[in-house]
């Protein structure tokens, strides 16, 4: 008999996938030592989304979390996932920023390093590898797993076949999508088992409704670790229930060996947990989707659309930016929808259905993509798309981080200039996430509120209440209003919106990290303005006229939304 290994995902990609990644790590701590005790092959608790949503919303520090988890883990190993050269941002960072990241995560308590690149370029994940295996970690190299003409079963088995000769312990399939068929698994695993001498982990989502079947002719196949979730954080857009695996498995020759009893105390937990956080879990990440087989969007990446489109108002444009994605990832040569490549099709999705015409607005990102400044994509990129977006310039064939300087040093002086590091693993985190990071690491950043819509007024804070007694026609209902977003009361204070001679509106809710121009400068046509972050993702501000600034109403780290004009120009 062959006993199958669970990884736990309670503490990462569950929350991640159904409620954008915002359980905080007080509501973490007091159920970790119970998980310890399982046997679980590991427990996920750190790396994806966790770090930028850390310091952007929540007010924490991600390292002092990977500490204090690690502080209650004893027997259980902890993972994190990490983007490879991406380390835990959404672009590549220069060899010294690996280095000192991979070390430091390690010192600090990650255990087993899942490694992946988006679009599955080894070149990106070579420097990741080297260097946590040189601290004795365990290293996953990891198959992002997808569908699409140019992807083959045996093609992701070469692509093991050569992680296997960089000595990583083990491998992963990462069907971030939930895309994977029974058939296919069961011939990926026997084929990947035939060829290397890697111990296979099978990582998928619960959002076509195919994953409990898939696991166990994964199984059948002869897969050594499920990635599970705890019942009250799976389903949807998340993993299989672990308790559901767990039990299907007991009695046949894959038996996982755990105690469901001692899985149900951790049950309750999280079912107050999830009853915590219920106002953020939206119907359309928690439900099965068969779409999926057709849009391919990523477990994590859902919760996170729906999300971005309501901070955009535009969630009624959510079936057709999920219609949109296909034509982009074709056209952008079928990358794998995992971070950053989901997003950088996601949110470029976003922008050519908002906008009404199809690669408008294009963000930095996508530039940087068709310049081969991610790595080599899977498939041709479509040459009129290329065209538009970066004229005749072209891309690069080498491994992206070549191209790039150290960075350490410089953010290192930078920090202790500001007086905001007061420790090494500071730098790291300003250099992965400079314009947020500059806001947390100085104090600015505040907890965004969990269970209640929040006015804001420049002078004080309150919160509306949340839940209230309606009397209709006689009829008393008890009703709860479940939190959407912000409302500003002081609409004066803010950047006047709508049509202004002159003006230059932001087509998206965001937030300003550079201001390229003074007023007074001179621009002529297309020149950049500002860079505005929407969506995680950065969009140059053009100038649509020759003229001089005349007035500008943001600073840098300013929040904005759609419609907010940032400036006037004057024609000339």
């Amino acid at each position: 008999m062959k006993i199958t290994k669970i990884t736990e995902t309670a503490l990462r990609d569950a929350h991640q996938s159904l409620i954008a990644t915002r359980m905080r790590t007080r509501d973490m701590l007091p159920i970790v030592e119970e998980l310890d005790k399982i046997g679980f092959f590991s427990l996920e608790a750190w790396g994806g989304a966790t770090f930028d949503v850390s310091i952007r919303y929540l007010n924490e520090d991600p390292w002092e979390r990977l500490r204090s988890i690690k502080e209650h883990l004893i027997h259980t190993p902890l993972q994190m996932l990490i983007r490879g050269q991406n380390l835990v941002g959404y672009k590549h960072y220069p060899d010294d920023i690996v280095e000192k990241f991979v070390e430091k995560s390690y010192a600090n308590g990650v255990d087993i390093f899942r490694v992946f690149d988006a679009l599955n370029d080894i070149r990106n994940m070579k420097k990741t590898i080297k260097v946590a295996k040189a601290q004795g970690a365990h290293v996953q190299g990891t198959i992002c797993y997808t569908i699409s003409p140019v992807h083959t079963l045996d093609g992701f088995v070469e692509m093991a076949k050569d992680l296997e000769n960089l000595e990583c312990d083990s491998v992963a399939i990462k069907d971030m999508a939930g895309l994977i068929y029974p058939v296919d698994i069961y011939k990926l695993v026997k084929m990947l088992k035939k060829e290397t001498d890697l111990s296979i982990s099978l990582h998928s989502h619960s959002t076509s409704g195919m994953t409990p079947i898939s696991y166990y002719t994964a199984c059948e196949a002869g897969v050594d670790i499920l990635d599970t979730a705890i019942s009250p954080l799976a389903w949807g857009a998340s993993q299989p229930p672990t308790e559901s695996i767990v039990a299907a498995l007991k009695g046949t020759p894959y038996d996982t060996k755990l105690d469901l009893k001692l899985l149900n105390n951790i049950k309750k937990y999280f079912e107050d947990i999830r009853e915590k956080y219920g106002g953020l879990i939206d119907p359309i990440s928690e439900k099965i989707d068969t779409d999926v087989l057709m849009y391919q969007l990523p477990g994590g990446m859902l919760s996170n659309l729906v999300s971005q489109l309501k901070e955009q108002n535009a969630l009624d444009r959510y079936q057709d930016v999920l219609e949109e994605m296909p034509r982009v990832r074709k056209d952008l040569g079928y990358p794998p929808l995992v971070t950053p490549t989901s997003q950088i099709v996601g949110i470029q999705s976003v922008m050519n259905v908002l906008n009404g015409e199809r690669y408008k607005i294009v963000s930095n990102e996508v530039k940087d993509y068709i310049k081969g400044l991610y790595g080599r994509p899977p498939a041709k990129i479509n040459p009129k798309i290329a065209k538009m977006i970066i004229g005749d310039e072209k891309p690069i064939d080498s491994r992206p981080a070549d191209l790039l300087e150290p960075i350490y040093e410089y953010y290192k002086a930078e920090g202790e200039e500001k007086g905001i590091i007061k420790k090494d693993e500071d730098i790291l985190t300003l250099a992965i996430y400079p314009a947020i990071a500059t806001k947390f690491l100085s104090g600015e950043v505040e907890e965004e509120p969990l269970s209640s819509k929040q006015v804001i007024n420049p002078d004080n804070k309150f919160e509306i209440p949340t839940n209230y007694t309606v009397e209709v026609d006689g009829d008393v209902f008890d009703v709860k209003i479940m939190p959407t977003g912000y409302l500003n009361i002081e609409e004066s204070q803010r950047s006047p919106k709508g049509d202004v001679e002159g003006g230059v509106s932001s087509t998206m809710q965001g937030m300003i990290l550079k201001l390229k121009v003074d007023v007074g400068d001179k621009v002529e046509k297309g020149d950049i303005l500002a860079v505005v972050e929407a969506m995680k993702m950065e969009n140059d501000i053009e100038s649509e006229f020759k003229g001089t600034v005349e007035n500008i109403f943001v600073g840098e780290g300013d929040s904005i939304n759609a419609g907010d004009v940032l400036m006037i120009i004057k024609q000339t």
